[in-house]
């Protein structure tokens, strides 16, 4: 997601694995213009090989590590730890230390899990075939850069970053 315009650029659906991440990352590089800009992952290791990989020299790249209390007994023990420090890491190119953030993908994630609901096992939706999982995303991501008004910005995504002249309605999106 670019953190300004929200726009979401690329997504893949899969394990987190290696071959998993050297895909995402093959889309976001495809969707990315030849302009040098700033990206922040998490500490997941592959990211590292596959952004030196396949965006080289047009990226300033940083990790923000998250570094987590000590896990919880009892009642708690399906809560996630507590976060007690983010570390962040600039490994490539010269990121600026303060855009080295997370927080606007984890809010994005948020609202796909809350918007789409294709995750949660005991919901209706809950997507049985690989395909229908898929095509789901497809579609909420496509809403969610076209269709839907972003709350801060006032407009969708996609109007925000200039590819997009008025906010689409389901008709335009699945024509």
């Amino acid at each position: 997601m670019e953190r300004n315009t929200k726009l979401v650029l690329a997504y893949h659906l899969g394990k987190r694995t290696a071959k998993a991440t050297d895909a995402f990352i093959g889309k976001l590089a495809y969707a990315t213009s030849v302009e040098r800009f700033q990206l922040t992952t998490d500490g997941f290791g592959p990211y590292v090989s596959a952004i030196k990989m396949l965006l080289r020299d047009r990226v300033d790249f940083a990790q923000l590590i998250k570094v987590y209390g000590t896990p919880r007994d009892g009642e708690q023990r399906y809560s996630p730890a507590e976060v007690v420090d983010s570390v962040p890491v600039e490994i490539m190119g010269k990121p600026i230390r303060s855009r080295i953030c997370t927080s606007h993908i984890e809010r994005q994630n948020l609202s796909v899990r809350m918007g789409m609901r294709r995750m949660t096992r005991l919901s209706n939706a809950f997507s049985k075939k690989w395909e229908h999982l898929e095509a789901a995303y497809s579609l909420w991501f496509a809403y969610y850069n076209f269709c839907r008004v972003h709350k801060t910005l006032r407009v969708t995504p996609a109007m925000e970053s200039g590819i997009a002249g008025h906010v689409w309605t389901i008709g335009e999106l699945i024509a």
